[in-house]
C-alpha cells in the first residue's frame, strides 16, 4: 500500500519567546516518522505557525503531544496580540498530501479532537471539511469572541464545542480552546512582473483574486464606492475562485510581485494563478517574468502545472516525473529570482530524503550488486517486478515517440494517454519492487517473535500467517499489473511507431518474465499458507493469469513474425 502522507500546520499563540516556541515545536520530534519543515513565529501577532508532515496516525500523535505541551507553557488568560485567537494552540488544521482523501483526512481531525477532549481536557470545534454543522464550516465564525468571549460563547447551547468539556472551567482560562480542522493545502505564491510599480501590481491582483475591487462611480481607481443596500460596498469579482491577491514592491530583488494565497488548489491551482496573471499582465503593458513560491509544495501541483504546459504544446503527459519537474519549474519561472531545488521545496521529496533509501533508488549496478549479495532479499519477486518495469516503460517509450513524430500531431492526445497509462503501470511495478522485500522482511519479522509461552506462540504463528498472505498477494499484484500492462505494448506495436516494433516485444517478453517469475513466488508462499480457502483462491487467480499472458505472448510473436 502506497504511504499516505498528511500536513499539520498548527498555529500556536506564542511569537515572543523563542524558547517555549522551541519547546513546543521540539515536542512533535519525539514521534519517529515526522518531519517538522517549519516554524515561523512572529513578534507583532504574537503568534508562531509551525509545519510538520508524516503519515496519518505519526501526524496525530505529534499534533497531539504539541497541543498537550503548547497548554502547558502558554497561558491564555495572560496572553495579547494581533492576531486573532481563542486558544494556546488556536488552530490545528490538517492537510491531505499524497495518497488520502479530505473524507479520511477529516476522519483523523475527529480522533485527534476526541483524543484532545478526552486525555487533555481541552475543549474546541471542528472546521472546514471536518465541522460537525455547515455553520460551523468557517473559521472567522468559529473563532468570533476570540478567548475573551469563551466564556459566553460557551454557555451559549449553539456554540456548545464538539469536544472535550461543555462548561467554562479551568483548563479553558488557561489554555483556551483549539479549532480543528481538514482543510485544502494552502499555497503562498508570488509572480515576478518586469515592473517597480505596486500599483500595477495591485491592479492585476484585483482583476485576479476573487474578491476582485471595490465599484465605483466614474474613475475606477478614485471614484466614489457604490454601496448596497446594507450600506456595504459592492465588489466587481475577479477571475479566479479560492485565491486572494495584493501587490507589493520588494527591495531585495528590485521589482514588484502579485503575492496571492491560493486556498484551495483543486479549484485554483498554482499554474492556473501564474497562467492568469500572465495574461492580465500583458494587457496593462506589463510581464511576468517568474514566479517565486513560499514554502513547500505538494508533488501533485508542480505534475499538474506540467501537465498543463505540456499539454499547451501538444506533448505527450506521459513522460517520466523527474522531467515534468523540469518542465513545471521552467513554464512557472520559479527559478527566475533564486534556484529551485525540487529536493527541498516539494514535500514528498523532503519527506524521502529522511528515510532509508529504497532499492529503486539504487543506479542499475548496485541494484546487481545488492542481488547478489548474501541476503536473501531482494528475491525473485523484486526482479520479476522491476523486469516488468522495464517492460512497460518500453511501450510507453513508443507512445512517446509516437505522440512527437513530425505528420502525426494530430495524434499527439491519443499516444500522449497510452503514455500515460504505461507511466502508472511502470511506477506500481517500482512500488511493487520495494513492497516485495518488505513483505518478505514482515515473515522473517514473524519468526523472529518470542515463543516462550502459549500466548507467545499464538501471537507470533498469526504474525506469521498474516505477513505469509500479504507476501503472497504481492506477487498477485506484480501478475495484475504486469498483465495489464501488455495492453500499452501490443496497441504501440500495431499503431505506434513500426520502426520500434521489436522495443514492444521486448516488451511483452518482459512483462511475460515478470508475470511467470511472480508465478513462482505466488505458489512458492501459497503452500505454507494455513488458511487453505485462502491459498486456492489466489493459486486459481494466479493461474489464470499465467495462462492469459500466454496467449498475449503468442499474439505479440505473430505479429513479429508476420512483419519482421
Amino acid at each position: 500500500m502506497k504511504k499516505q502522507l498528511i500536513e499539520c500546520v498548527p498555529n500556536i499563540s506564542e511569537g515572543c519567546d523563542l524558547k517555549k516556541i522551541k519547546t513546543i515545536a521540539d515536542s512533535v520530534k519525539t514521534v519517529e516518522g515526522v518531519k517538522l519543515l517549519d516554524i515561523d513565529p512572529g513578534k507583532a501577532t504574537n503568534r508562531t505557525v509551525i509545519t510538520f508532515v508524516g503519515e496519518p496516525a505519526q501526524v496525530i500523535e505529534a499534533a497531539f503531544r504539541l497541543i498537550q505541551k503548547a497548554a502547558e507553557l502558554i497561558d491564555m488568560s495572560k496572553q495579547t496580540g494581533e492576531h486573532p485567537r481563542f486558544g494556546a494552540t488556536d488552530v490545528c488544521p490538517l492537510v491531505p498530501i499524497a495518497n488520502i482523501s479530505m473524507k479520511e483526512t477529516a476522519e483523523y481531525a475527529h480522533l485527534l479532537g476526541k483524543r484532545v477532549g478526552e486525555e487533555l481536557g481541552i475543549s474546541g470545534y471542528y472546521y472546514e471539511n471536518a465541522a460537525s454543522s455547515k455553520e460551523r464550516e468557517n473559521l472567522a465564525t468559529v473563532r468570533s469572541g476570540e478567548y475573551e468571549g469563551l466564556k459566553e460563547k460557551i454557555s451559549n447551547p449553539n456554540w456548545r464545542p464538539d469536544f472535550g468539556p461543555t462548561k467554562y472551567n479551568p483548563q479553558i482560562i488557561s489554555s483556551g480552546v483549539t479549532a480543528i480542522a481538514a482543510r485544502d493545502f494552502l499555497i503562498a505564491y508570488n509572480v515576478n512582473l518586469n515592473s517597480t510599480s505596486t500599483r500595477r501590481a495591485n491592479a492585476i491582483a484585483f482583476d485576479i483574486r476573487e474578491a476582485g475591487r471595490i465599484k465605483r462611480e466614474g474613475n475606477p481607481v478614485t471614484g466614489k464606492k457604490i454601496l448596497d443596500s446594507n450600506g456595504e460596498p459592492q465588489r466587481i469579482p475577479g477571475k479566479l475562485k479560492a485565491v486572494k491577491g495584493i501587490g507589493w514592491f520588494i527591495e531585495e530583488y528590485g521589482i514588484a510581485q502579485i503575492s496571492y494565497n491560493l486556498t484551495n488548489i483543486s479549484i485554483t491551482s498554482m499554474h492556473e494563478a501564474f497562467y492568469e496573471t500572465s495574461i492580465a499582465a500583458t494587457e496593462r503593458g506589463l510581464r511576468v517574468t517568474g514566479s517565486e513560491l513560499v514554502g513547500l509544495v505538494p508533488l501533485k501541483a508542480m505534475i499538474a502545472a506540467a501537465n498543463f504546459y505540456l499539454k499547451k504544446q501538444k506533448r505527450s503527459t506521459g513522460i517520466s516525473e523527474y522531467e515534468k519537474i523540469k518542465i513545471a519549474i521552467k513554464s512557472l519561472g520559479l527559478d527566475d529570482l533564486k534556484p529551485f531545488n525540487p529536493q527541498e521545496r516539494i514535500i514528498e521529496y523532503v519527506m524521502n530524503s529522511s528515510t532509508d533509501k529504497k532499492l529503486v533508488d539504487l543506479s542499475v549496478s548496485n541494484f546487481a550488486e545488492e542481488t547478489a549479495s548474501e541476503s536473501m532479499a531482494p528475491g525473485g519477486g523484486s526482479i520479476a517486478a522491476y523486469v516488468g518495469a522495464l517492460g512497460v516503460s518500453l511501450g510507453t517509450m513508443v507512445a512517446n515517440l509516437s505522440a512527437h513524430k513530425p505528420g502525426w500531431d494530430a495524434q499527439w492526445d491519443y499516444f500522449s494517454n497510452w503514455a500515460e497509462k504505461g507511466q502508472a503501470f511502470k511506477n506500481e511495478l517500482l512500488f511493487l519492487v520495494d513492497e516485495d522485500t518488505n513483505a518478505f522482511n514482515k515473515i522473517i519479522e514473524g519468526f523472529r517473535l518470542p515463543k516462550t509461552n502459549h500466548k507467545e506462540i499464538e501471537i507470533r504463528d498469526k504474525a506469521i500467517e498474516e505477513a505469509t498472505k500479504y507476501a503472497t498477494e504481492i506477487p498477485l499484484k506484480v501478475m495484475e499489473t504486469a498483465y495489464k500492462s501488455i495492453e500499452v505494448l501490443l496497441e504501440m506495436m500495431k499503431k505506434g511507431l513500426q520502426n520500434s516494433l521489436s522495443d514492444g516485444g521486448v516488451g511483452v517478453l518482459c512483462a511475460k518474465t515478470a508475470v511467470t517469475g511472480a508465478y513462482f513466488n505466488v505458489r512458492m508462499n501459497a503452500k505454507d499458507i494455513k488458511d487453505r480457502k485462502f491459498a486456492d483462491t489466489i493459486l486459481a487467480k494466479a493461474a489464470n493469469i499465467y495462462k492469459e499472458t500466454i496467449a498475449l505472448e503468442n499474439e505479440m510473436m505473430k505479429m513479429i513474425d508476420e512483419t519482421i
